[in-house]
């Protein structure tokens, strides 16, 4: 069950993303990232089984991060992908600074939801730090992977390959660079392994899934510039 809900969920983010570009063009995607590195963060917390391996659940809106910068590279330009890059990153930093703020406060004797805060946000400076310094190296690693491939693959025919390509090794480093960081400690040395291997080769197929949408983005006109 879970794989086929993995499936609908990858798709809906990558459908949700083109319509987002559609209406709302780059500046819609670069509200996606900023949005998309948040959730993603609040996601991985969430531990699934899939395909018999251990997996955090995040993968999927994190591997749209890579689809809009690919997207943005593509047709903007370096500098724009960078700048998207830096605008998530801050938006992590912001989130978890004003959730653990919202931590302090002590609640009401009715407060039904500080519990539930505390389970999710009280993680998360340790997943932030493993994740701002993964995000930010394998992003910037990759728009300039991109740029180089690019260089050498530069035909439409060849997008699939400066899009998967660039991927293949970003999130490599990315995967080697979070996981031990937010989860040493908290999973045994078996479960870690799990997540390192699944979290990459998710992330690899989510590379594959959505390079129709990279496709079909670089053809799309948004309705707003």
């Amino acid at each position: 069950m879970n794989e086929l809900l993995w499936l609908a969920f990858a798709l809906v983010n990558f459908i949700l993303i083109v319509v987002v570009y559609k209406f709302f063009g780059k500046t819609g995607l670069i509200a996606w990232i900023a949005m998309g590195t948040v959730l993603a963060n609040i996601q991985v917390t969430k531990t699934i089984e899939i395909f018999t391996l251990t997996a955090t659940l995040g993968n999927i809106m994190y591997g749209s991060l890579f689809l809009i910068t690919d997207t943005l590279n593509e047709k903007y330009g370096l500098q724009e992908a960078k700048k998207a890059v830096y605008i998530g990153f801050t938006s992590l930093i912001a989130m978890v600074i004003i959730m653990n703020m919202v931590l302090w406060f002590t609640p009401h004797a009715d407060d039904f939801a500080h519990g539930a805060l505390q389970t999710i946000f009280g993680l998360m400076p340790r997943i932030a730090i493993g994740s701002l310094t993964a995000y930010l190296i394998s992003q910037i690693l990759d728009v300039y992977l991109f740029q180089k491939i690019k260089e050498k693959f530069s035909s439409d025919k060849t997008l699939y390959v400066r899009n998967i390509g660039s991927t293949m090794v970003s999130q490599f480093i990315d995967t080697l660079i979070f996981v031990p960081i937010a989860f040493i400690g908290i999973h045994d040395t078996k479960i870690l392994i799990s997540i390192f291997i699944t979290t990459y080769l998710v992330k690899l197929i989510v590379a594959m899934l959505d390079t129709p949408f990279v496709y079909l983005m670089k053809r799309i006109t948004p309705l707003a510039k």
